[in-house]
C-alpha cells in the first residue's frame, strides 16, 4: 500500500517534467527557425548594400539571425531584386514595390537606388514594431525627382568670415561627409549640390593654366583623393554630386599670374580657361554629375562707386555661358547634367534659346528661388530672385518647357541654431506648388553650413558631433516628405521615440511643429528679400528689404520698424493697413489675416508647446531636456512677438487718435515682451553661446554692425528701447 502511494506520487511530476521538456524542445526549435533570417540581393550593388547594412541591424537588435544569400536564392526569407522596366512599368525610377510571394518578402525596383529606397522602408517597418512576416506590402514612386541639398564650401565662399571659416577643417574631413551623405540617403535626398564661387582650381592643375592655383604636386594628390572619395560615396548611396559655381571668377592666383581681373572679366583668356577648366574636371572626375551656373554677382549685376564693369545685358550673360560652361561641357569624354540657376538671368527667352541650342541629353535643372532668401516663410510664392524686382515672371515655366524643369529652392536663412520641424506646412508646400513644370526641390542655406556646431556649448549631453545631426528632423522632414508627402507623422513620432527611449514620440512632434510655426509666420508677415533682410530666431533685419521703414539704429526689428512694413504673405494685413481700415471703419475681408488674429495663433502655438513640454520635461534625458528647451524657445518667440503686435496695433492706433489708453495699453504688452525676451535669454543660455552671425560683411550702413555676432541676450537693449519710443510723443507715420 504505502509502495504503491508513493509511486503513484512521483508519476504526475515526471508526467508534467516530459511534457514540458519536449515542449521547450519544441519551443526551441521553432525559436532558432525564427532566429534565422536569409537575404537574397546583389552584393556588388553600393546602394542596397548600404540599405542591407540598416537592415541587418534592426533584424539583429530584434535577436535574429542574419545570413546572405545569392539573389537566386529560393531559400531566402527576403529577397531584393533589379527587374527590367519592362516587367512592371508602374514602377518608376527610384520607386520600389514591397510584396509577400510564396512565403518570400520581395524587394523589387527598376534602379540601385529605388532598390536602396524599398530595403530602408522594410528597416522601418521593423522599427515601427514589425516582423519581417508582417511587412505592410506597398508600392512607392517619388513624387519628385530631384530633391537635393545645397550644402556651401568654406573655401572659396560666397558669404565669407568666421561663420564660413568656421568649418574649414571638418569640411575637408571625409568622414564628416560619409555622416552627411548616410543621412541623405536615409531620408530619400538624392541630389547634393556643392556651391562656392569658383570650385575648379581647387579639383584640378590646369593643364593650360597651371598657375591657376598654387598647389604642390602632394597638395593637390589630396585634393584629388577628397573630391573622388566625396563623389564616389554620394553615387553608393544613391546620391548624384554636382558643383555650382557663380559665373565670371577666377582664383586669385589665376588673377595675378595670367594679369586678369578676379571677377567680372570678360577678356578671351578667361573665357578659355573657364571652357577648358570644365572639360578637365569632368574628365577627371568621372562620379560628378553635374555643373551649375549662377548668372548674378559677377555678370555686371551690382555696380559698385568707383569701379568700373563691363556693360552686360540679359542675353551676353547667357552667351558668355554657352561659350564657357556649356562649350566646356560638351567637350567632355561623357555628359553632365546642368543646373541653370535663375537668378538675376532676367529673361527666360534668353535661358530657353541658351539651353534649346545646347540640345543636352539630360533634362536641365532650372531652379528658382521661392521667396528669395525666406523659403521657410508663406507656401504661396510672392518673390522669386529672377530679376533684382523681385517679381515672379510666369515665362520661365510658360509655356510649358521640353528640355528643362523647374526646382523650387527653398533657402533657409532663418534659423541655424534652435531645431526645426513642420511637417505640415512642408505638406503644404508641396501640394500648392507642384505642377507639370515642377520635377524638385533644393533645400538649403547661403550664410550656415551644416557641418561644425560652434553655437553649443561643450557639455555631457551634447551626444552629436555635427550641426546636421543636431537638426536631424529638419532633415528628415523635407527629405521623406519631397519623396512622398503622404508619409505619416507616426514616421517621425517613431524616430523620435527611438532617438530618446520613448514608448511614443507623439507629443514631442506636436510640440516642434507648434514651436516651428514662429519663424515661418515672422516670415510670412514680415516682408523680406535677400539673406540679411530677415532672421527670424534672432528677430533681426540687419539690412533694409525696401518694403518699409528702417531707424538705421539696431539689426534689431523695432516697434516702429514692425509697425510700419509691408507683409510678404498677401494674405496678412501689416499693422498699418489694419489700423487704417479700422479707423476708417472700412469691412475686413474674411480672407485676410489681422495682425490680432495672427497674435492669437502665436499664442496658441506657444501655449500648445509649453503644455507638451510640461508633460515630458521631469522624465527627459539630458539630451532631449536640450531638445526640448529648443522648443521653448520658440515658444516664448511667439509669445514675445504675439504682444508686439498687440502692442504695435495700440501704437499706431494712438498715433491715429491720440487716446493715451491706446498708448498705455501698448507699453503694457511692451513690457511683457521685456519678460517674454529675458526668459528667452535664460533659456537659451542655458547650452549655446555667442556666435558670429554676419561678422565680416562690409557696408556703410550702421544697423547691421550689432549683428556681426549674435546671441539673444545681446538685444535686451533694443527690447527696452521700444518701451522708450513707445512713451515719445506722437509720430508723424500715418498712412
Amino acid at each position: 500500500m504505502i509502495v504503491r502511494t508513493t509511486n503513484r506520487q512521483y508519476v504526475l511530476p515526471w508526467l508534467c517534467f516530459l511534457v514540458g521538456f519536449f515542449s521547450a524542445l519544441s519551443s526551441l526549435g521553432q525559436s532558432t527557425a525564427k532566429l534565422s533570417v536569409g537575404i537574397a540581393y546583389d552584393t556588388t550593388n553600393k546602394p542596397v548594400q548600404f540599405a542591407v547594412s540598416r537592415l541587418k541591424n534592426e533584424l539583429q537588435q530584434s535577436g535574429q539571425v542574419v545570413t546572405v544569400l545569392p539573389v537566386t536564392s529560393s531559400v531566402a526569407a527576403i529577397v531584393i531584386q533589379l527587374l527590367p522596366k519592362s516587367v512592371n512599368d508602374l514602377i518608376q525610377e527610384e520607386g520600389y514595390q514591397i510584396r509577400y510571394d510564396k512565403g518570400q518578402l520581395r524587394i523589387t525596383a527598376v534602379s540601385s537606388t529605388g532598390a536602396m529606397y524599398g530595403v530602408l522602408d522594410v528597416a522601418e517597418q521593423l522599427q515601427m514594431g514589425k516582423t519581417w512576416q508582417t511587412i505592410t506590402p506597398r508600392k512607392a514612386n517619388p513624387h519628385v525627382t530631384v530633391r537635393a541639398l545645397k550644402v556651401n564650401l568654406p573655401w572659396s565662399s560666397y558669404r565669407s568670415g568666421p561663420a564660413m571659416a568656421v568649418h574649414t577643417d571638418v569640411c575637408r574631413d571625409l568622414t564628416y561627409w560619409q555622416r552627411l551623405l548616410d543621412q541623405m540617403a536615409e531620408n530619400r535626398f538624392n541630389v547634393l549640390s556643392l556651391w562656392n564661387i569658383h570650385p575648379f582650381s581647387f579639383m584640378v592643375k590646369p593643364t593650360n593654366f597651371p598657375k591657376a592655383n598654387n598647389f604642390s604636386d602632394q597638395e593637390m594628390a589630396d585634393w584629388k583623393r577628397f573630391w573622388t572619395g566625396l563623389f564616389r560615396m554620394a553615387r553608393e548611396r544613391g546620391i548624384e554630386p554636382h558643383i555650382v559655381n557663380w559665373n565670371i571668377a577666377v582664383s586669385p592666383e589665376f588673377a595675378k599670374a595670367y594679369g586678369v581681373n578676379e571677377r567680372n572679366d570678360t577678356s578671351a583668356i578667361v573665357k578659355r580657361y573657364t571652357r577648358e577648366v570644365v572639360t578637365q574636371v569632368i574628365n577627371e572626375y568621372p562620379d560628378l554629375a553635374g555643373i551649375g551656373i549662377t548668372l548674378a554677382d559677377w555678370m555686371s549685376n551690382f555696380q559698385k562707386e568707383g569701379v568700373t564693369l563691363p556693360e552686360m545685358t540679359p542675353k551676353d550673360r547667357e552667351n558668355w555661358l554657352e561659350e564657357t560652361i556649356i562649350a566646356g561641357m560638351k567637350a567632355a569624354n561623357r555628359p553632365v547634367k546642368l543646373i541653370h540657376r535663375s537668378v538675376l538671368s532676367a529673361d527666360p527667352a534668353e535661358m530657353r534659346r541658351v539651353i534649346n541650342n545646347a540640345k543636352l541629353p539630360d533634362t536641365t535643372l532650372v531652379e528658382i528661388k521661392f521667396n528669395w532668401s525666406h523659403g521657410h516663410s508663406t507656401p504661396t510664392l510672392a518673390l522669386t530672385h529672377d530679376s533684382h524686382s523681385g517679381q515672379r515672371d510666369d515665362g520661365y515655366w510658360n509655356p510649358m518647357p521640353s528640355n528643362y524643369r523647374i526646382q523650387w529652392m527653398i533657402r533657409n536663412e532663418d534659423f541655424f541654431i534652435l531645431r526645426w520641424g513642420q511637417p505640415d506646412f512642408i505638406r503644404q508646400h508641396i501640394a500648392q506648388n507642384t505642377a507639370p513644370y515642377v520635377n524638385g526641390y533644393f533645400v538649403g542655406s547661403e550664410g550656415y553650413i551644416p557641418a561644425k556646431d560652434y553655437s553649443h556649448m561643450d557639455n555631457a549631453h551634447r551626444t552629436w558631433t555635427y550641426a546636421f545631426e543636431k537638426q536631424w528632423l529638419f532633415y528628415q522632414l523635407w527629405g521623406r516628405l519631397l519623396y512622398d508627402p503622404t508619409t505619416p507623422n507616426a514616421v517621425f513620432e517613431t524616430s523620435f521615440a527611438k532617438r530618446y527611449g520613448l514608448k511614443s514620440g507623439k507629443s514631442l512632434l506636436e510640440a516642434t511643429a507648434a514651436a516651428s510655426q514662429m519663424p515661418l509666420r515672422l516670415a510670412s508677415f514680415y516682408g523680406s528679400t535677400w539673406d540679411y533682410t530677415l532672421y527670424s530666431e534672432g528677430f533681426l533685419a540687419p539690412f533694409s528689404a525696401s518694403k518699409g521703414f528702417q531707424d538705421n539704429v539696431s539689426s534689431f526689428i523695432s516697434i516702429d520698424e514692425l509697425i510700419d512694413h509691408q507683409t510678404l504673405d498677401p494674405t496678412y494685413l501689416s499693422i498699418n493697413e489694419y489700423v487704417k481700415q479700422v479707423q476708417e471703419k472700412k469691412a475686413i475681408s474674411a480672407d485676410k489675416v489681422t495682425p490680432l488674429a495672427l497674435a492669437q495663433q502665436l499664442e496658441t502655438d506657444s501655449k500648445r508647446v509649453l503644455s507638451r513640454v510640461e508633460t515630458i520635461k521631469s522624465t527627459a534625458s539630458p539630451t532631449l531636456t536640450c531638445e526640448l528647451a529648443d522648443f521653448e524657445a520658440w515658444a516664448y518667440l511667439s509669445r514675445y512677438f504675439a504682444d508686439k503686435l498687440r502692442a504695435g496695433v495700440e501704437l499706431a492706433t494712438y498715433r491715429r487718435n491720440q487716446d493715451k489708453t491706446h498708448q498705455e495699453q501698448a507699453i503694457s504688452h511692451l513690457k511683457a515682451c521685456v519678460k517674454h525676451w529675458q526668459k528667452l535669454s535664460t533659456i537659451t543660455a542655458s547650452h549655446y553661446h555667442e556666435v558670429p552671425y554676419i561678422e565680416g560683411y562690409v557696408s556703410k550702413e550702421n544697423a547691421f554692425k550689432d549683428a556681426q555676432r549674435f546671441w539673444w541676450s545681446n538685444y535686451l537693449p533694443q527690447v527696452e528701447r521700444d518701451i522708450t519710443l513707445a512713451q515719445a510723443a506722437l509720430q508723424t507715420t500715418n498712412k
